[in-house]
C-alpha cells in the first residue's frame, strides 16, 4: 500500500520540469524534511508507475538519478532504499517563462549551468496567458527560496503587479521586463526596450540610409511591450524615415526601397518568401532586420541582420543574483549584428 508516499511524491502535470526530475526532487525534499529516514524502503518501479500514473522509464530514470547522486541504493530482490540522508540544502527555485523559444532556451541553459548543483528547479510555462500565470503562482508550494519569472502577457498586464506583489520580494527575480507597480526590494535582469531598439537602429544607420521607409512587423494582439514601437517611431522621426507598423505581413505588399524589422519568427518566414517571390535583392533593394539572434540567422540567405538581447548574460546574471543573494537591477546588453540582409 503506497498511501504514505502519496503525501511525499507529487507529479505536477502542468510543470515543464521532467517527471523523473520531479520524482527525484520529491524524494530529496522528503529526506530534507525528515519524512524519509536512513534505510527507509522506497516503492518499486511497478508501484511508482501504477500509483502515480507515470511510465516505467520515468520511474527508472528518477531512481537512476538518485542512485548516481548516492542518495538511494538498491538490493537485488529487495528493492530500493534511502542510502544517504546528507543531501545538502539546495536552493529551491520556481522558474516560469511566458513561452518556449530558441532564445528562451539560451536563458534556461545559462541559468541552469551557472547554478550547477546548488539548486533544484521546478519549471513552468504559461504561454502568455495571464489566468494560467496567476493560477500557477497561487497554487505554487510555499517552500521555494526564489521565484524567477518572465512576465509577458497577451492581456491582463494591468493586474500583473497585484499577483507579483504577493511574492515575498526577497524571493522575487524578474527577467526580461520590469512590471510597473511591483514594489519592494527584488532582483531583476531587464531590457530597456525603447532605448535598445533606438540605439541598435542608430548603429545600423549607414546601412539603413539606402532605404526611404522602415516597417516594423508586429501582430495587433501581442505580448511585446509598447516601448518597442515607441523607440522605433522616435528613431524614424529623428532621422527622417517614413515608417509604418505592419500588423499582418501576409497582406503587405513588399516594395523596393523599404526595410522591415520583424519580431516573430513566423513573420520572418513569410517576409523572406515574399521577397524571394518578387525577386528583390536582399540587402540592396529591400532590407531585413530580425529580432533575437539564433544560429540559423547566421546562414539564411547569406546572413540575416539581427538585433538581440544577450540572453546568455540574462540567464547567467539571474543565477548570480540567487547565488549572491542580491536584489540588484541589471540592464541586459542589447546588440546589433550586421549581415547581408541590410
Amino acid at each position: 500500500m503506497l498511501s504514505p508516499f502519496n503525501k511525499i511524491i507529487y507529479i505536477d502535470e502542468f510543470s515543464a520540469t521532467p517527471k523523473y526530475q520531479q520524482l527525484a526532487n520529491c524524494i530529496i525534499k522528503a529526506i530534507e524534511t525528515q519524512k524519509l529516514q536512513l534505510d527507509d524502503v522506497l516503492p518499486s518501479i511497478n508501484e511508482l508507475s501504477f500509483e502515480f500514473e507515470i511510465s516505467r522509464d520515468t520511474a527508472e530514470k528518477g531512481y537512476r538519478y538518485l542512485k548516481k547522486a548516492g542518495i538511494i541504493g538498491s538490493v537485488p530482490g529487495k528493492g530500493y532504499y534511502i542510502k544517504h540522508i546528507d543531501v545538502g540544502q539546495k536552493i529551491k527555485i520556481f522558474l516560469m517563462f511566458n513561452k518556449l523559444s530558441a532564445h528562451k532556451k539560451i536563458i534556461y541553459d545559462a541559468f541552469v549551468s551557472t547554478l550547477g548543483d546548488a539548486a533544484t528547479i521546478d519549471f513552468y510555462v504559461y504561454n502568455n496567458n495571464f489566468t494560467l500565470f496567476k493560477n500557477l503562482l497561487l497554487n505554487a508550494r510555499d517552500d521555494y527560496n526564489y521565484y524567477v519569472i518572465i512576465p509577458h502577457f497577451m492581456e491582463g498586464t494591468e493586474n500583473a503587479h497585484k499577483v507579483l506583489n504577493n511574492i515575498p520580494k526577497e524571493k522575487l527575480i524578474l527577467l526580461d521586463k520590469l512590471v510597473p507597480g511591483v514594489t519592494g526590494n527584488f532582483g531583476a535582469i531587464y531590457e530597456n526596450f525603447d532605448k535598445d531598439i533606438y540605439i541598435a537602429l542608430e548603429q545600423a544607420l549607414e546601412n539603413l540610409s539606402k532605404y526611404h521607409t522602415l516597417n516594423i512587423i508586429l501582430p495587433e494582439n501581442t505580448y511585446h511591450p509598447n516601448e518597442i514601437t515607441t523607440g522605433f517611431a522616435r528613431f524614424c522621426q529623428d532621422f527622417a524615415f517614413n515608417h509604418k507598423i505592419v500588423h499582418d505581413i501576409s497582406k503587405e505588399e513588399i516594395n523596393k526601397g523599404e526595410a522591415y524589422i520583424n519580431l516573430m519568427e513566423d513573420d520572418l518566414v513569410l517576409l523572406i518568401e515574399k521577397i524571394l517571390n518578387k525577386k528583390l535583392k536582399l540587402g540592396k533593394e529591400v532590407g531585413v532586420i530580425s529580432y533575437n539572434e539564433t544560429a540559423l540567422k547566421k546562414i539564411i540567405l547569406n546572413g540575416i541582420t539581427t538585433i538581440s538581447t544577450d540572453f546568455q548574460m540574462m540567464g547567467e546574471k539571474a543565477a548570480e543574483l540567487i547565488l549572491n543573494k542580491s536584489a540588484e537591477h541589471i540592464e541586459a546588453r542589447f546588440y546589433l549584428t550586421l549581415r547581408n540582409s541590410l
